[in-house]
């Protein structure tokens, strides 16, 4: 290998330790990896910036402004209620619980299939929060099952996840036909059919009953902890905590005073109070938030609840992507209160609340922040990319049911056009989104904010380290090592390696990324064996989509990881047989509806 190839090697390396460890966003690091090679002269300008003219990223920008629509519409609603067992199902019962289940991930695979599975987890996990709030069950059961049967949906056409569309987009860079509309159904249907079987049968028993972050609100709300400071010389100096009305509190009590280095608790009603006591009262926020308004007290601690209208204000759960500003940061480091015109009351971390000053601790990816804000802030902040999902806690607001035939009627000529080859699925999906403007589905500033820029970037960006990959040689280098390690078991040995190795690349970096990556290396690998391109191809596209076994390789993973309470370990335990079953079904299908 030349010194361009090493310098390829230590740049993907550098791009997947990056990416692995969420040191920063990932539109971030592969568009700056992409220049990092520009500049030192691996690729040109043309390799580089060849994603920003392929059909892939518009294609799939075009399909998110579909997806919003169906949201907004409500298009889904009315069978939401249905996928749950109907509003006279009580909730009750194991057996009804697994009828339940299948009623939400069957719906929700065949959905995804023709629908980007990011906004469909989006639309619908809000949805189950509410039904499960209602009925006071966990979300737990039914979360991770919902993001795991998106992703199975998604490998069922080619519009079903922007992973197939990105491996279509190399295969006409490479020379080749782009994936048609249904032809990765061979194997995509087989795969997604036992993978909804096995979730139905696996998911009661394998995941446990967790606490969510609604729990952990309804426990914050009941005892939250919030410190005031006696303003000196005001109304409060030099009176007693009964007299100055502090001690009758609806909801809330003066748990201990700190007056210097002294602690007094618990209270006397008729303890004197002096400028600069700090006290630590315990009970319902909103009464909390009642209790600032009083003249003599100042806030001490939660400064980021400051100067909230209890009467305006709502309750919501966002979820922190992993191309948020908020990931690395601190409440106060971003001046979240400013900024979001809210106040956080918690953070929900691998099943649990995490502890300590909320200002001044980091926030990770998958981090589910409990927000009192106003009751705009779903609306004007779930398409700033800032948060992956943001979901009310007193139910979503109506959905624009007059345009929900409309809407369904785009959806379905989109895929009959571009199934039936009349039209490429870039062409069809661009008309698709046009004509949902045009009719007032959504306004134009709606579709604009319905794309996922920072999806759209890394598919664009990641062409260029594709592009890397395959000129400096070390594609074909790495698939005759590939090749080699397989050898004993021939073409399908070599097959089963690029799954694999894909499968194992998606848990570590976006399903996108891993997908760009693995793509020149299994044509190389293709090429090396004697085989069929196109079948490669067509395992990257799969195996790149079966991210089951952490809640950080695929991004509705993420969004349900705090909402449902789950712990890192619950993704393997569910997701290994999942993802062994994926990779096996492949395995066998693959050869058979593309000749090795």
């Amino acid at each position: 290998m030349g010194w361009d190839a090493w310098v390829t090697i230590a740049v993907i390396a550098g791009t997947i330790a990056v990416l692995t460890r969420d040191l920063a966003s990932p539109p971030l690091v592969v568009f700056g990896s992409t220049v990092l090679l520009l500049v030192l002269g691996v690729i040109d300008a043309g390799q580089a910036f060849s994603g920003f003219s392929n059909p892939a990223p518009i294609t799939v920008a075009a399909l998110y402004v579909l997806a919003r629509a169906v949201e907004v519409s409500g298009a889904m609603s009315p069978v939401v209620d249905t996928m749950m067992g109907g509003k006279g199902d009580t909730g009750a019962g194991g057996a009804t619980s697994r009828r339940r289940l299948a009623r939400i991930v069957g719906p929700t695979a065949a959905g995804s299939a023709v629908l980007n599975n990011t906004p469909i987890v989006a639309a619908i996990a809000p949805m189950i929060l509410d039904w499960c709030n209602r009925r006071g069950q966990s979300a737990s059961a039914y979360l991770m099952p919902l993001s795991f049967a998106a992703i199975l949906g998604g490998v069922v056409t080619a519009i079903g996840t922007s992973t197939n569309l990105v491996v279509s987009g190399q295969l006409q860079a490479a020379g080749l036909d782009a994936i048609g509309m249904f032809e990765i159904t061979r194997v995509g249907l087989p795969i997604a059919v036992v993978g909804v079987l096995l979730l139905v049968a696996l998911a009661p028993v394998l995941l446990p009953d967790r606490r969510g972050t609604r729990d952990d609100l309804v426990d914050t709300m009941r005892e939250f902890s919030f410190s005031m400071r006696v303003l000196p010389n005001g109304p409060l100096d030099g009176v007693s905590l009964q007299r100055g009305g502090l001690r009758n509190l609806q909801g809330v009590y003066c748990m201990q005073i700190e007056r210097g280095d002294r602690v007094i608790a618990p209270v006397d009603p008729d303890e004197t109070l002096d400028g600069g006591d700090v006290l630590t009262f315990v009970g319902a926020v909103d009464q909390i938030i009642d209790l600032q308004r009083n003249r003599g007290l100042d806030s001490t601690e939660v400064h980021h609840l400051d100067g909230l209208d209890g009467r305006a204000q709502s309750f919501f759960e966002a979820v922190v992507g992993s191309g948020s500003p908020l990931v690395g940061a601190t409440l106060k480091d971003v001046g979240f209160r400013a900024r979001y015109d809210a106040g956080v009351l918690g953070i929900h971390r691998q099943g649990h609340r995490v502890e300590g000053k909320l200002g001044q601790i980091p926030l990770r990816v998958g981090d589910t922040l409990l927000v009192l804000g106003h009751n705009s802030f779903r609306r004007r902040y779930r398409e700033t990319g800032d948060f992956l999902l943001i979901a009310p806690l007193a139910g979503s607001s109506p959905a624009r049911t007059r345009k929900a035939p409309l809407v369904g009627l785009i959806t379905v000529l989109l895929v009959a056009v571009a199934g039936a080859g009349l039209l490429p699925i870039l062409e069809a999906s661009l008309v698709a989104a046009f004509a949902l403007v045009a009719f007032k589905v959504l306004t134009f500033r709606e579709a604009r904010d319905a794309v996922d820029l920072n999806v759209v970037v890394v598919i664009a960006a990641a062409f260029g380290l594709a592009e890397a990959i395959t000129t400096t040689g070390l594609a074909e280098t790495l698939a005759g090592l590939l090749v080699g390690a397989f050898a004993p078991l021939g073409v399908v040995g070599a097959l089963l390696g690029v799954l694999v190795a894909t499968a194992v690349l998606t848990e570590m970096v976006t399903n996108n990324a891993a997908a760009a990556l693995m793509f020149p290396i299994a044509i190389s690998t293709a090429q090396a064996s004697g085989s069929n391109p196109r079948a490669f191809a067509i395992a990257v596209a799969v195996a790149a989509s079966a991210s089951f076994l952490t809640p950080i390789g695929y991004q509705t993973n993420t969004m349900v990881y705090g909402l449902g309470g789950y712990r890192f370990t619950d993704y393997v335990r569910l997701g290994l047989p999942i993802t062994v079953a994926v990779l096996a079904v492949a395995l066998a299908v693959i050869p058979v509806g593309w000749p090795l």
